[in-house]
């Protein structure tokens, strides 16, 4: 009984830093589960339970408002932590409604006192009452539109449901934002890169990983702590989404290298495609330059490149290479900050914390590195541009306003890409590359490859 309860505790406490605190649950859970010391299955038990409930807040507090006689906005946050934690084990867990109950129960009595406990008993003996496909359909009969409906029946904001509708309208496959809703709401496995001249593939996924399917440095895990592995804490592999190995392997890979290359990394932080780019670089004799502008990102940008002895790291503004360094680069890589809603899966709290406010002043940062870094690039050089966003002014709007003011040549990089690493599953009707998590199984990357 202890465990469970210590497991159920991680996961509130969780919850309760993202909620109030405006932590970052990948990055929190692993020291709560450390100071905690679970066993490897209660850990995985917290980690689900509070990754997912944090992903599906919308909608349960749509069902704890039907059910409640208080409105989930009048609702202490512990206390309402509490039974969303409650009501996800009830819904969604294989849990027995006996045991959710009383377990929730035992914990609210813990952090909340015993005034509030018959009230959080009462709720969650309610949502107990029905499955969930019966509370969605039950709580969505008062909206009005399908993008409504899509927004509170798969936990996601309206403005970022019209956004996913209009990217995969412009892909004319609008009629998979269901698969791709539910795709963000599934946990992704664990995949990590084996850094090509440090580590092998080949001998991860003969200790039981599996490989990806575009990546050929790329494999996964199903379960268990990546940072257990000891080439994870030697630096020789790294945590890293395929679509980012990807992106990586598109700038590398477009045309052949020559030496003594000069790469830049414009925006290198937290680091994982400099890593990727360096231990790529060393193995052709380019030279690369990782850049970060924000202090705490570009120490983490240094640890991810500790094993490389030839990279320049700087810390400037990406904005200012144009000046400094014109016609001067081989290859750029530009993964220019975005609202990052292609890894919605991976960042349980990321649709909570964006809104479309947020785009303009995103969008015209994103133009600004660009022109910077079509500047710095010598005449036929490569150059990247990349969002983990498929939002149409992030990606396409902004490619299409360098072509008319730049007058950049966008090269046909969909063909690359099939050539090199997607067996002909991207749709040849355009040349930029929009990967999709439903689709692709990757983070939702878009790649736009220019030259000068």
């Amino acid at each position: 009984m202890r465990v469970a309860i210590s497991s159920r505790s991680v996961a509130l406490e969780l919850l309760t830093k993202v909620s109030v605190d405006g932590a970052y649950a990948n990055l929190v859970m692993p020291q709560l589960l450390e100071q905690a010391r679970l066993e490897p299955r209660d850990s995985a038990f917290a980690q689900e339970l509070a990754f997912s409930t944090i992903r599906w807040t919308q909608t349960y507090d749509s069902i704890i408002d039907k059910v409640s006689s208080r409105p989930v906005k009048d609702i202490e946050t512990p206390l309402l932590n509490a039974i969303r934690l409650g009501a996800h084990q009830l819904l969604q867990m294989r849990v027995p409604a006996h045991a959710a109950i009383n377990e929730t129960v035992n914990l609210i009595r813990q952090v909340c006192g015993e005034k509030v406990v018959g009230f959080a008993n009462g709720v969650l003996r309610r949502i107990s009452e029905k499955d969930l496909n019966s509370w969605l359909e039950l709580v969505s009969l008062d909206e009005k539109s399908n993008t409504a409906v899509l927004s509170l029946t798969n936990s996601h904001p309206e403005w970022i449901v019209r956004a996913l509708q209009q990217s995969l309208k412009s892909d004319g496959i609008e009629g998979s934002i269901e698969e791709l809703l539910e795709a963000n709401n599934r946990p992704a496995h664990v995949t990590l890169v084996a850094l090509p001249g440090l580590s092998k593939r080949d001998d991860y996924v003969a200790d039981g990983g599996f490989p990806t399917n575009f990546s050929p440095y790329g494999f996964s895990i199903e379960s268990g702590n990546p940072g257990d592995l000891e080439e994870v804490r030697r630096g020789s592999v790294r945590v890293q989404d395929e679509g980012s190995q990807l992106a990586a392997l598109a700038l590398v890979e477009a045309i052949p290298v020559t030496e003594n290359e000069q790469w830049l990394d414009m925006c290198a932080g937290p680091g994982g495609k400099a890593a990727l780019l360096a231990a790529l670089a060393e193995q052709s004799g380019a030279h690369l330059v990782a850049n970060e502008v924000q202090e705490h990102r570009a120490k983490l940008v240094a640890n991810s490149l500790a094993p490389f002895s030839d990279v320049e790291k700087t810390l400037l503004d990406g904005r200012s290479f144009g000046d400094s360094h014109p016609n001067h680069f081989d290859r750029i890589l530009l993964d220019a900050p975005c609202t990052g809603l292609g890894a919605l899966r991976r960042r349980p709290e990321a649709r909570w914390r964006k809104s479309a406010e947020d785009l303009k002043q995103l969008v015209e940062l994103q133009y600004e590195l660009l022109e910077s870094a079509y500047k710095a690039l010598k005449p036929g050089g490569q150059l990247l541009y990349v969002t983990c966003s498929p939002h149409l002014s992030e990606t396409t709007a902004v490619i299409t306003k360098a072509v008319k003011n730049l007058g950049v040549r966008v090269q046909d990089l969909t063909a690359v890409m099939n050539e090199k690493f997607m067996q002909g599953t991207l749709p040849t009707n355009r040349k930029t590359v929009q990967l999709y998590t439903h689709r692709d199984g990757t983070d939702c990357m878009f790649m736009a490859l220019i030259t000068k």
